[in-house]
């Protein structure tokens, strides 16, 4: 398979990310569903209309889901800094029983 490079201007990326529906999704998977809809379209607009509420609906997923992610790593983040800072404290309170 022979791979090419395409030069797109940043707001044209910018709508291909969001047609994406998973972060997996490479251009090519994206363009390729493009087309497909478009194909679809002059075919059977109904079906082109079903398709591309089903994108819709997994993006909003994808979304949700590194949202929840990114509040998951946040609280993983705050947890890891209050262990540490306890297990300071508790370091320095042996220290000074020590002295």
């Amino acid at each position: 398979m022979k791979i090419t490079t395409l030069k797109l201007q940043d707001e044209t990326k910018l709508r291909l990310d969001k047609l994406r529906e998973s972060r997996n999704e490479s251009y090519d998977d994206i363009l390729r569903k493009i087309l497909y809809v478009l194909n679809t379209t002059r075919e059977d607009p109904f079906k082109a209309k079903r398709i591309l509420e089903r994108v819709s609906e997994l993006r909003e997923r994808m979304i949700d889901a590194e949202k929840q992610e990114d509040i998951e790593r946040k609280a993983d983040k705050v947890a890891k800094k209050k262990k540490k800072t306890s297990v300071s404290q508790k370091k320095q309170k042996t220290a000074s029983d020590k002295s």
